[in-house]
């Protein structure tokens, strides 16, 4: 990933925040020169430098049968940013860019297929996202039928060995332009545009505090 400094991101919180935003990774893989790309939801775990992910495939998915290198991808919100926000537009002949926060972690797949442990990742699962919405279906390991379903499914774990987060937020542009850019966001009907705002926000006040 291209990084600038400017947009280089080191507290390992701000990955905490994407992945608290959506749990929710993009997983790529190489096998014989050709890539393979999954989107998946996943269990996520961090105990100070040393962070874990989780989840698993259906079991058909040639991603399956993958153990080695990978990288996950945590997106965060983003939003277009016109040129027409900046008040230095017109003698700094500014032009359209887009605001991001993004997340690569590479590091090392395995993959398990105990029944327990499938068991315990998918009720995992469901646990956070079904209280995320206010429902309450549980995985119940001891119905046969819902187990006999682990069949149909491969587990993983990734281990990150490094993890590069870009947090592109105006940050390359006098204060005034981040202003407004950051106040047009917040004006913008898009949930993503307000959320980049409110990115935009955190760190003016963390550079206004020196930190």
């Amino acid at each position: 990933m291209y990084l600038p400094r400017a947009f280089a991101e080191h507290d390992l919180e701000a990955l905490d925040r994407l992945a608290g935003r959506d749990r929710f990774i993009t997983l790529i893989t190489v096998r014989d020169g050709e890539p393979t790309v999954s989107h998946l939801p996943v269990l996520y775990r961090r105990n100070g430098e040393h962070v874990e992910l989780i989840g698993h495939w259906a079991r058909p998915n040639p991603q399956a049968t993958h153990a080695g290198p990978a990288l996950a991808i945590f997106h965060g919100p983003h939003a277009y940013v016109s040129p027409a926000w900046y008040p230095d537009k017109e003698e700094a002949a500014r032009v359209p860019t887009w605001n991001y926060a993004v997340a690569h972690l590479r590091g090392t797949l395995s993959t398990f297929d105990e029944e327990r442990a499938l068991a315990d990742v998918v009720g995992g699962l469901s646990i956070e996202h079904e209280t995320a919405i206010g429902s309450d279906w549980r995985f119940e390991f001891e119905r046969d039928n819902q187990r006999r379903q682990l069949r149909g499914i491969v587990g993983f774990r990734f281990v990150a060995e490094s993890i590069a987060l870009k947090f592109k937020l105006s940050q390359n542009h006098p204060m005034p332009n981040r202003e407004s850019v950051a106040s047009q966001l917040e004006a913008q009907p898009r949930d993503a545009s307000r959320e980049t705002a409110a990115l935009m926000r955190e760190r003016m006040t963390l550079e206004s505090n020196g930190d």
